[in-house]
């Protein structure tokens, strides 16, 4: 499998405030998953068999929750690193009343190495990840030939891989990494980006709309 010594993310010292305080010590324990390096078994972790959707980097789990709201049949397993987001993201499940979220708390990397089964995913959701613009930072961006195989590895047969950015050069990163990648196919023709799906707007696109950036999707099919 990769190695990735160089991180995607940098953690900061973000303001968590005390109902997210209390969502992490209170709430985690119920719908979090502690990280381990052994595989899961999903059906046991959720109860059931079911389709399974990972969203890597949820940020404050928007998407996520909506998501899963939209599709009680299906099971979504939320994976991030910061603390003020697990926080928010844990307080919606709970006024939702949501039971089809997992959430780990953990670099999304070695949760897909270590913790996930092979072609156990139905979907991997990639949105908005930090797009590390400065070219001496690019070795950061997570869209790297060997995340791209560990991602197909993870997904089932015919399975879908899905990403937005708003940050054109990397949408270009993007295209060039996974279009070369044996194990995918680009779903959009001419191999280029689709159009914009319904899946809702994070914080991330809401920001970069009201800079003018355009947002870019992009969706994979496992070979």
């Amino acid at each position: 499998m990769i190695r990735q010594p160089v991180r995607s993310y940098v953690l900061r010292a973000g303001r968590i405030t005390r109902a997210q305080r209390r969502a992490l010590d209170e709430l985690l324990p119920r719908w979090g998953i502690p990280y381990a390096a052994l595989p899961l078994d999903l059906d046991h972790v959720f109860g059931r068999r079911a389709p399974r959707v990972l969203e890597i980097g949820f940020g404050n789990g928007d998407t996520l929750v909506a998501l899963a709201a939209a599709s009680p049949d299906v099971d979504f397993l939320g994976v991030e690193v910061h603390p003020p987001g697990i926080g928010h993201c844990l307080l919606a499940i709970e006024s939702r009343g949501l039971s089809n979220v997992r959430l780990v708390a953990h670099d999304a990397v070695e949760v897909l190495e270590n913790q996930l089964p092979p072609d156990s995913l139905d979907e991997v959701l990639l949105y908005f990840p930090d797009p590390w613009p400065k070219k001496r930072h690019h070795k950061r961006r997570i869209v790297r030939p060997g995340f791209a195989a560990l991602v197909a590895s993870r997904l089932k047969r015919g399975a879908r891989f899905r990403l937005a950015t708003d940050w054109e050069p990397y949408a270009d990163w993007m295209l060039e990494v996974l279009n070369a990648a044996p194990t995918f196919a680009n779903a959009a023709p001419g191999n280029g980006c689709i159009e914009r799906p319904d899946r809702g707007a994070t914080r991330f696109e809401d920001r970069g709309r009201r800079l003018g950036h355009r947002v870019f999707d992009l969706e994979y099919v496992r070979r």
